[in-house]
């Protein structure tokens, strides 16, 4: 078996970690607290007003509703014009002020709430990725023990390692700098990094990580590269750069409002100085330019794009699926494929005993092989030792006290179970040049995707154990159901080894399969899906599967089993692990794209209308205000039609008869 491990760190998060994260991050945030303080004047204003209170308190409310929330986006709003650019949110603020001079002042705080809200939540998420970028480099540790040429130990910084120089790595430390085993031998946990499910044995001439986790043997490692070019250095460098280049990432509708903008200020204007030189009074101009100016005002348009998304990020969060913005669902409607990770994602994460292989001329019942095999490894703290234990209990099988328990690094363990020695270890320790039977049926396992143990007893084998990582329940109908829905099938990136990659993919239906990449191989995989123009979403859950996170069209991480980074890098996040939950999603996310189109169609309709109105007739201002509200409520009802439970439902079971491409 592989080496004895002291401790390997648990998998499964705690479910509220993504939760509690994101609040404290909000609570450090001016932004956030500025919208959180304007929200709840509106909301105060709002509530005065129904109760018949004064107008000079409802009005006082809203007013300092305007000055919390708007004075941020007006300010930067009037920094960008310096620099002759119309920024939205000036006209936003512009809009509000207007609304507030001719008695609107409803409206004005509305739009000021909706856009001191969306700046604090892009403010937030900005400040959660380069916390998580910056926490990654906490995965290496500060200090290693550097080995001088007489065989002195030093501690220093591992910054301060240079490549030649060696290290000692002992039993539960992380090893502190990429490098190759000079001697020595262990088993280390790389997961994080290459994402293998199992540990994996580590002799002298082997290549180790740096921040992977080192079992209970001691290694003596040659440093091959600087701090500043470790895997895990790497893998800071790409989460940056990419979350660089998808924050420029805009939704369509703010597109569409630059160049709305110019339009509106320039007619609003236009509207109010022209009628002047015609001698029109000052006092009708104006009027009329506020009104054109109300009924033309984007609120309807901005209704028409937030409520079916935030609607939409409302239901998939009560559903399981904690979606980050308005944008990240906007891109999950428009997802044309899916990648996933294997350990941790389509897997469980860990190993399970799948077969109990009692060898010819072997005495024993399979059950009785793997109570002895369990009451050898009850001690083991080994990932594949704990399985043993873990499958014996499943059984039913009572797991004897065992007495002169040993553990030797990459080896296995042996222990004295009722006056026999049983030994449990790895093939390659246990197996004779002479023994070709059991080399065929041990070959024959680890060529479908499985670890074999072997089980001597008094010297004598008497047979093995297959352990295999365990697809997750549901995995094979949700590959399907995206199958169905995208139109085309989900691929595989994982950086476990081929064979039980090939395995996984038979088990789950996926044809395409990636195995043994490192974190830029999997973002090299990632971009080239889409330089074809293929817009992917990948699922993960591991370190080395966040570059090509923030990388991907979406990035979706799986919550329990997720690391820090991961959930801070993906934009969505599977807080239950259930993966049918993924085309449920991207089906929702669909909806609430043409819910978004048919809103936005309602709102230009009745923009158009009241304009033309105002433009070429006699628009009465309540009149005006009377329609542009009712455009609002309309837009705004129709999005929220998302929050009813019967729209996830409708989402489930939204899965063509015949598959589909895009949106």
């Amino acid at each position: 078996m592989v080496a004895e491990l002291r401790t390997f760190p648990a998998r499964d998060a705690v479910p509220g970690r993504a939760a509690s994260s994101w609040r404290s991050g909000m609570r450090s945030l001016p932004e956030v607290r500025w919208a959180a303080a304007a929200t709840a004047l509106f909301a105060a204003g709002g509530i005065c007003w129904l109760a018949g209170a004064p107008p000079w308190l409802w009005w006082g409310l809203y007013l300092a509703c305007y000055a919390a929330g708007g004075w941020e986006p007006g300010l930067a709003g009037l920094r960008a014009l310096r620099e002759r650019t119309l920024d939205v949110d000036l006209l936003m603020v512009a809009a509000a002020i207007g609304a507030a001079a001719i008695g609107q002042v409803f409206d004005g705080a509305l739009l000021i709430v909706i856009f001191a809200t969306s700046g604090a939540l892009e403010s937030l998420a900005t400040k959660r990725t380069e916390d998580s970028v910056r926490g990654l480099l906490d995965l290496a540790p500060e200090q290693a023990t550097r080995l001088s040429a007489d065989d002195g130990e030093e501690r220093v910084e591992t910054a301060a390692l240079q490549v030649g120089e060696e290290i000692l790595v002992r039993p539960g430390e992380r090893i502190g700098a990429d490098g190759q085993v000079v001697s020595g031998a262990s088993a280390v946990d790389q997961a994080g990094v290459t994402g293998e499910s199992m540990p994996v044995d580590k002799q002298a001439g082997d290549q180790v990580f740096a921040g992977t986790l080192n079992g209970t043997g001691v290694l003596r490692v040659r440093v091959m590269r600087p701090a500043g070019e470790t895997v895990i250095a790497r893998i800071v460098a790409m989460v940056a750069q990419a979350g660089a280049t998808k924050a420029r990432t805009q939704l369509f509708i703010e597109k569409v409002e630059r160049r709305y903008s110019v339009v509106m200020v320039a007619a609003t204007l236009a509207l109010f100085a022209l009628p002047l030189l015609w001698g029109v009074p000052v006092q009708d101009s104006l009027l009329r330019a506020m009104t054109f100016m109300i009924v033309a005002s984007p609120c309807a348009v901005v209704l028409a794009t937030m409520p079916p998304l935030l609607a939409a990020v409302a239901t998939a969060g009560r559903h399981g699926v904690l979606v980050k913005s308005a944008v990240v669902m906007e891109q999950l409607g428009t997802v044309t494929a899916v990648a996933f990770d294997k350990t941790g994602t389509l897997t469980e994460g860990r190993p399970h005993v799948t077969g109990v292989h009692v060898l010819p001329g072997a005495d024993l019942a399979e059950q009785r092989l793997l109570a002895l095999a369990a009451a050898a490894e009850q001690f083991s703290e080994h990932p594949l030792g704990r399985a043993v234990v873990q499958a014996a209990h499943a059984a039913g099988l009572p797991v004897t006290a065992a007495q002169e328990f040993v553990s030797e690094p990459g080896r296995g363990v042996r222990a004295r179970v009722e006056c026999h020695l049983v030994e449990v270890a790895s093939p390659a320790h246990l197996l004779d040049d002479g023994q070709g039977a059991v080399q065929e049926l041990v070959a024959e396992l680890q060529d479908s995707g499985h670890t074999v143990v072997l089980v001597r007893l008094d010297g004598v084998l008497a047979g093995l154990l297959a352990l295999a990582d365990r697809i997750r329940p549901g995995a094979a109908e949700a590959v399907a159901h995206l199958t169905a829905l995208t139109g085309a099938a989900p691929v595989l990136l994982t950086g476990d080894n081929e064979r039980a990659a090939a395995r996984l993919a038979v088990q789950a239906g996926i044809g395409e399969v990636r195995a043994e990449l490192l974190p830029e191989g999997k973002v090299a995989a990632v971009h080239e899906l889409r330089a074809r123009g293929v817009r992917v979403a990948l699922v993960g859950d591991g370190v080395n599967d966040a570059p090509a996170l923030a990388g991907a069209h979406v990035g979706i991480a799986m919550g329990r089993a997720g690391s820090d980074l991961t959930l801070d890098t993906a934009d969505a996040v599977i807080t239950r692990d259930d993966l049918a939950t993924i085309p449920a999603v991207i089906a929702l996310a669909r909806r609430a794209r043409r819910l978004v189109v048919a809103n936005l169609v309602i709102a230009a309709t009745f923009i158009t209308v009241l304009v033309a109105w105002d433009l070429f007739g006699d628009l009465p201002l309540p009149l005006g205000v009377a329609g542009h509200e009712g455009s609002t409520v309309i837009v705004a009802l129709n999005g929220l039609r998302l929050l009813h439970s019967a729209a996830w439902r409708r989402a489930s079971d939204a899965v063509p008869s015949e598959p589909t491409r895009g949106a």
